[in-house]
């Protein structure tokens, strides 16, 4: 393949999406008719089996290419902030990815979203080659409050925390079409990861920002029957609504 004819690579991850939850594949209670005209357009694997049902192990084997169990970060089920000083719990800084595979193929690579395959000092996208990076360190953050996993603010550009106002999933998709647009106009090919954190706890969608707050902090809504489905549901919504521009697709 020479450089002119190199694809460019969208790699979207949703977090926490089981096999029935887009319209493509039978849901009914709500409607994702952008995720659907994806599917149309490309091809479906339905026969196919995740490597693991949990947010980690599922990383780092796509990030590696390898069975997640070939790496301690593997065995965990999922890294937690209580064990982010463990030995080994991060993908090695020398350690052969997908990003670093692209980026040393000549392409601009960027991981927009959540990482959640070690933490700072030791661990970082920019050590696992991504030239370019603006989300999450850890599981999950606030949709609104960006607290994370220990109770920590996690919403980072490169290695550096940010504040930032706003809801993520909106602020992942900005992103993500911002760099699509910027990159688009180069001759450098691109490989970027766009790993939204929904439709993964906490339960908030972008209704009222104060009521969404407090949700986050307190968690207040979690044990209520339906509730738990109504917001995973609006998440998913979320989500489809966020219409790739034309050269995106």
């Amino acid at each position: 393949m020479t450089p002119e004819t190199r694809p460019n690579i969208l790699f979207i991850v949703v977090d926490d999406c089981g096999y029935a939850d887009l319209g493509c594949t039978g849901q009914t209670d709500y409607a994702t008719p952008a995720l659907d005209e994806f599917a149309s357009e490309g091809v479906r694997f339905t026969q196919a089996y995740a490597n693991a049902p949990l947010c980690t192990n599922t990383r780092v084997a796509l990030i590696t290419g390898r069975y997640q169990y070939r790496l301690p970060i593997g065995l965990v089920e999922p890294l937690r902030w209580s064990d982010r000083d463990a030995p080994e719990m991060g993908i090695p800084a020398g350690h052969p990815t997908l990003s670093v595979l692209l980026r040393d193929a000549g392409y601009r690579t960027a991981l927009i979203g959540k990482w959640h395959l070690g933490y700072l000092t030791r661990y970082s996208p920019l050590k696992s080659g991504y030239n370019e990076f603006f989300g999450i360190m850890g599981g999950y953050t606030g949709y609104y409050t960006h607290l994370g996993d220990g109770g920590e603010h996690d919403l980072y550009e490169g290695e550096t925390p940010v504040e930032r106002h706003g809801y993520v999933t909106d602020m992942l998709s900005e992103r993500a079409v911002a760099f699509v647009e910027a990159a688009a106009a180069a001759p450098q090919p691109y490989f970027l990861s766009l790993h939204y954190t929904a439709p993964h706890w906490p339960w908030s969608s972008p209704s009222v920002e104060a009521a969404a707050r407090q949700r986050e902090v307190g968690d207040k809504i979690i044990g209520i029957e339906g509730v738990e489905k109504i917001f995973y549901n609006l998440r998913f919504r979320d989500i489809d609504a966020e219409r790739p521009p034309s050269k995106m697709r």
